[in-house]
């Protein structure tokens, strides 16, 4: 990497196929040698056929490589699965070595982190296991200790408050990482 350096290689932001960031970033690595960076997340989620384990691209549809664009623009253009290197009129877009250091330190060091998809309160919520099965309701409590859910829950012409695991309900809310990036 240090004769990148030299050379005016920088962190580049490269638009890819759907559902193929970690195909072109394992490309770039292996067959042309140059450093990608595919951020992505794991999580587990209720979906109606049982608990899926889900990983997805923390920006879908990009990555970010470091390259220096007089060597090796056309090589990574025309990489698997790349679609082409962003460009904000004439300038291709890049972004800082700092961005990334964070970007790599808010996901723990690694390209995956793993992360626990829970519950707001107030936030509607499905019950995809056991009696309770289909039944919606709203999220009262959440007892992270033993990884458990109140819902509150109208049946028996009454709401009732009804406590499950945390892992048999399906929120309606997406997994978010927080980045605090300036």
């Amino acid at each position: 990497m240090d004769n990148q350096i030299s050379s005016g290689a920088r962190w580049y932001v490269l638009r890819t196929k759907p559902k193929s960031e970690h195909i072109a970033a394992h490309v770039l690595k292996e067959r042309l040698g140059i450093e990608a960076y595919c951020p992505r997340l794991k999580f587990r989620k209720m979906t109606p056929r049982g608990k899926v384990d889900f990983i997805e691209a923390l920006f879908p549809g990009y990555i970010f490589a470091y390259f220096c664009a007089q060597k090796n623009l056309r090589a990574v253009s025309y990489s698997n699965a790349v679609l082409n290197v962003l460009k904000f009129g004439n300038e291709f877009a890049s972004v800082s070595d700092s961005i990334i250091s964070q970007l790599r330190e808010t996901i723990g060091g690694k390209d995956l982190k793993s992360i626990e998809i829970i519950p707001s309160i107030g936030e509607e919520a499905e019950i995809c296991l056991g009696p309770f099965k289909g039944m919606r309701g709203a999220v009262a409590d959440l007892c992270h200790s033993d990884k458990r859910v109140w819902l509150l829950l109208d049946f028996l012409g009454r709401v009732n408050k009804v406590q499950v695991s945390i892992a048999d309900v399906k929120a309606k809310g997406n997994p978010v990482l927080s980045l605090d990036v300036h």
